[in-house]
């Protein structure tokens, strides 16, 4: 090790304390309402302000967002202690947490965005490292704390059925052949010729070259003048807003309002159709892999990811956008996305595990009175208190630790922990994915 290890958060043995960084963005649940205020003000002792937005609570090593260790960088912690990591991790990643842990509080929809994959960041973050900081891809898992709304990934051109029954209401109504039929300002948008392709598109159709219209027609979309853009979408809404009085819309369609209420001619609004629209229930999760399109709509969530900042962005937002660089880095795979869940572990937690080595999840909702040994892991982790109170101990502290909402440790690679419930608990714990062990 750099130096010898020590114990400077006062969690005791294996332990870390830490204090954690808040991000500010415009699309944030505003004051006391937001979760990632109420975990701030209890993990910091920030004063919570009424108007604000709190979007995101950070927890790891990421330079825009660190974490501390008493008045050190957690990042600067491990790097002079780096065997904590476990001996494999520090073997692929080197001397830093290979994933960032996140709450977020959305009252505003995200951008459409999708994350580079590993050769695409490298290349991005050469060219301009002012806007792509990160020489690292960025897959994710969102699970559900409140009901979760997004769109990602594209509908289907062909007859494929979501994969669990709760989510119905993306099939037919939400396929592409049905959204050029029933959205004629797409239609005047992209132009009949393109429109037709995709009405002439057949079940038996060759997967790659369905990709390469899709690709085509969302290209030439999402680069669309400005002008006609603008025109188009407020022709959209005039348009439901008069059909509103003779039947009722459907989900889409109510969302496409709320998205145009939010961002004004924006592009997005009408894009939205291409997409599925999800909606997840507390402790439902959905995982997003490199060169995915997707938007974060409204709810609140755990978020965990690779250790990277990078996104890519074409609509709904005041950010940057590069549109072409979008365009073209997507798989425009279609069909509806995976749910996640939970695998159970026992009574009390269960597991989320993405396609990803870089990290899974662990939810942990505990009753008043209830204990539970939470294993000993080949890898450093990051736990995280969301509601309720309690203890927590390892087998190398001198004594319990008390735990309660906004609390986050660092936990030593191989340590085992123990936790107690004084008023039931709400807990996340972020760790590598144990498929990584396995190979």
């Amino acid at each position: 090790m750099g130096s010898e290890m020590s114990d400077p958060g006062g969690g005791g043995g294996g332990v870390l304390k830490l204090r954690c960084s808040i991000q500010n963005y415009d699309w944030g649940i505003r004051g006391e309402e937001s979760t990632v205020s109420r975990l701030f003000e209890r993990n910091s002792g920030g004063r919570i302000v009424p108007e604000k937005p709190y979007a995101e609570f950070w927890m790891g090593t990421h330079e825009s967002g660190p974490s501390f260790v008493g008045d050190r960088t957690l990042k600067s912690w491990v790097e002079e202690n780096p065997r904590v990591l476990g001996e494999k991790v520090l073997e692929k990643w080197g001397p830093d947490l290979p994933f960032l842990f996140k709450v977020l509080s959305v009252a505003k929809a995200l951008s459409i965005q999708a994350h580079p994959d590993k050769e695409l960041a490298k290349t991005l973050n050469k060219k301009q490292p002012n806007i792509y900081k990160d020489p690292n891809h960025k897959p994710e898992m969102a699970i559900a704390i409140t009901e979760f709304k997004a769109l990602c990934g594209f509908v289907s051109t062909k007859l494929v059925l979501p994969l669990t029954l709760s989510w119905v209401y993306s099939f037919l109504s939400q396929e592409l052949k049905n959204v050029f039929s029933n959205v004629p300002e797409i239609k005047e948008l992209v132009g009949l010729e393109d429109a037709n392709k995709i009405m002439d598109i057949k079940q038996q159709d060759k997967h790659e070259g369905v990709k390469a219209i899709l690709r085509s027609i969302f290209t030439r979309l999402m680069s669309a003048d400005k002008g006609k853009i603008s025109e188009l979408v407020l022709k959209l809404i005039s348009r439901l807003n008069e059909e509103s009085k003779i039947r009722k819309l459907n989900e889409k369609e109510d969302l496409v309002l709320l998205l145009e209420k939010q961002y004004p001619s924006d592009i997005g609004v009408i894009s939205s159709f291409f997409f599925n629209y999800v909606k997840l229930n507390p402790g439902e999760a959905l995982h997003i892999g490199a060169n995915e399109p997707h938007a974060y709509i409204s709810g609140e969530c755990i978020e965990c990811m690779a250790t990277s900042d990078n996104v890519v962005r074409a609509g709904l937002t005041p950010k940057y956008r590069d549109v072409q660089t979008l365009c073209s880095m997507l798989t425009y795979k279609q069909g509806f996305p995976e749910i996640l869940q939970g695998v159970p572990l026992n009574p009390h937690i269960s597991r989320y595990t993405p396609p990803f080595d870089e990290f899974e999840v662990d939810r942990c909702l505990l009753p008043s009175g209830e204990s539970v040994v939470i294993s000993a892991v080949p890898c450093s982790s990051l736990l995280l208190v969301v509601a309720g109170t309690g203890s927590l101990c390892t087998g190398s502290a001198a004594g319990d630790t008390l735990i309660s909402e906004g609390n986050v440790f660092f936990v030593l690679a191989n340590t085992e922990i123990k936790i107690c419930a004084d008023k039931k608990l709400q807990l996340y714990r972020a760790g590598v994915n144990k498929k990584f062990f396995e190979c």
